[in-house]
């Protein structure tokens, strides 16, 4: 009976997919169509589409079966690149922790972290404090021999009042046991304060994080302090922060450990498909979007509601951006006649993982990259807000590429927010990284992202529309008119430095503009019910121009100013709402 249960459950879901499979083309980008892909790809039965998942196949295919219709050319498998991705991570049977013979239960005591290796070490413990190694500010190590040795830090950092060390940058537990690592330690220990995490809760290992080929593993306190002899950890803690110093020392105990971590893998895939012109050209412009999302949330999934494990549909994150390129497809498709340059058309696997699948492409490419005159990415469409504003990234990786923008705009009247830097937090990166001029279209954050909020009624099918006719107008004009895009760097192709490592204590409660349609200041995109900002009297689309008198010009200033903040205190911020200013005052 359950076999039949489950063939007959799929023959249902085959009979859905079919009816929501247009078998007509409409050479229009229309809101009847972009309603229809966002429903079948946001719907309850797509769970979230989450890499790897049987959905995540059908909505594969589901796309696959869209270019096809509409003319393309599909590349690889019927459309379908796959590749392998480590979707979770599993402890072992094999976790064993003693000390002095005396046996410990994983998962109860201790655990291994998520980017350990898989080791078997014996060896002495020594307390290494924070496990910083700042030279000349505040070094854990000093005079001290790790070589092959467990080291034992505690997490986070001291918190001392008017000590200006730059902790924040060297805090997370990959940074210090990287650093443990690189003076000879053998081993990791990380052990939570008493002031850091009352409740001693253990980092189970859920995500992939790699492997730095070390043992590191988190302990509990009572754990720990078996290690430290007549010592404890709320009295080191206590310690260290009262004398402002570095404290170490070894403890002449010996820990055996044996970690044993597993990666499920599983396969999920890119689509692509050619739009040859009629002229002989071997030039591409890529179009590209993400296709899948979080699936049903949880902890490590990036979602941000992760106690809610209802589908987190991601209708504008971003089916609103695959069904715009679908459409776009189509209408370049009926317009095939007046290109002067090849189209390649992808949907992306995994963005939401790290940008596995333009990685990947990027790396496997169907043709040498020298072909592509410039990529188009499109995240996060649907939600178009009554100022029309329309952030683009990328626009300094090309000479030409701003002016274009501008002149299409003048029939279109979008609020356009211009972003110079090629890197950012979506596919394009991956193209940006191999000196191919860029352009990120989105139209901003809102309080659904990432949480089951995101879903087919938040969609804003006229904007929708408007912005898919806009992005094909300038991908026409870019084909149509032969224009070569001259490449030129514009930002680091990887994360800032700063923004990417420095841990902020405290929060305003706001998403703000990340693209900068506002030049001078901040413009909180929205805020937060219940946070500081919200409390203080902040709205929606104020912009935020000075923090406690220091003035705040973007976002990576903004972050700045934060991260010298400390929870508890109340601080000033000015903002422009309707062109005056007002002066709110935050407790954070």
């Amino acid at each position: 009976m359950k076999k039949q249960s489950i063939f007959i459950t799929m023959l249902f879901s085959l009979a859905f997919i079919q009816s929501c499979i247009s078998t007509t083309v409409n050479p229009e980008i229309s809101k009847q169509e972009l309603y229809s892909h966002i429903k079948f790809m946001a719907s309850d039965s797509m769970k979230g589409r989450y890499p790897g998942t049987p959905e995540d196949k059908i909505v594969a295919e589901y796309i696959s079966t869209q270019f096809k219709e509409s003319g393309l050319e599909l590349l690889y498998e019927n459309g379908l690149q796959s590749f392998e991705i480590k979707t979770k991570l599993k402890l072992g049977n094999n976790n064993i922790l003693s000390i002095n013979n005396n046996l410990f239960s994983v998962e109860k005591d201790f655990v291994p972290i998520s980017f350990s290796s898989n080791v078997e070490l014996e060896k002495e413990v020594v307390f290494v404090g924070y496990g910083f190694g700042i030279k000349n500010l505040w070094n854990d190590y000093n005079n001290l021999d790790i070589k092959d040795k467990w080291v034992m830090i505690l997490r986070d950092e001291p918190q001392i009042p008017n000590l200006d060390i730059p902790f924040g940058m060297y805090s997370s537990i990959r940074s210090k046991a990287t650093t443990a690592k690189d003076l000879g330690a053998a081993g990791v220990i990380f052990v939570s304060g008493n002031n850091f995490d009352p409740m001693d809760e253990l980092l189970i290992p859920d995500k992939p994080e790699g492997n730095i080929n070390i043992p590191v593993i988190h302990i509990k306190r009572e754990i720990a302090n078996l290690l430290l002899g007549n010592k404890n950890i709320k009295d080191l803690e206590s310690e260290i922060e009262t004398k402002a110093k570095p404290l170490s020392f070894p403890t002449n105990i010996a820990l055996r450990c044996k970690t044993d971590i597993t990666i499920d893998k599983k396969t999920t895939y890119n689509i692509a498909a050619v739009l040859y012109s009629n002229v002989k050209t071997q030039d591409f412009i890529v179009i590209g979007a993400h296709y899948d999302h979080l699936g049903f949330g949880g902890y490590g999934s990036g979602s941000r509601a992760p106690n809610d494990h209802r589908p987190h549909y991601g209708a504008d994150d971003n089916a609103s951006g695959v069904s715009a390129i679908i459409e776009i497809a189509e209408r370049l498709s009926a317009n095939k006649d007046s290109l002067k340059t090849n189209f390649l058309i992808v949907a992306f696997g995994a963005e939401e993982m790290g940008l596995l699948g333009s990685k990947y492409f990027t790396n496997n490419l169907p043709f040498p990259d020298s072909l592509i005159r410039g990529m188009i990415n499109i995240d996060m469409i649907g939600r178009l807000k009554e100022d029309n504003s329309l952030q683009i990234s990328g626009i300094g990786t090309s000479i030409e590429g701003e002016a274009i923008l501008e002149k299409i705009n003048t029939e279109y009247q979008f609020r356009l927010g211009f972003s110079h830097e090629g890197y950012g937090p979506s596919d394009h990166s991956s193209f940006y990284s191999k000196n191919i001029p860029v352009f990120f279209f989105s139209t901003g954050a809102h309080i659904d992202y990432h949480t089951p909020g995101d879903s087919l009624g938040g969609i804003n099918f006229d904007g929708l529309k408007r912005t898919s006719d806009y992005i094909f107008d300038f991908a026409y004009d870019l084909s149509s008119k032969n224009t070569l895009l001259t490449f030129q760097e514009a930002g680091p192709k990887m994360p800032k430095e700063g923004i990417q490592r420095t841990k902020l204590k405290v929060t305003l409660g706001i998403m703000p503009d990340f693209t900068g349609v506002v030049k001078e200041g901040l413009r909180a995109d929205i805020v937060i019910k219940d946070k500081p900002a919200y409390k203080s009297g902040m709205q929606s689309g104020d912009i935020i121009i000075a923090i406690n008198g220091l003035s705040v010009t973007d976002i990576q200033e903004y972050m700045e100013r934060l991260s010298k903040l400390k929870a508890g205190e109340i601080i000033t911020v000015e903002v422009l709402r309707d062109e005056k200013k007002e002066v709110l005052i935050v407790q954070l």
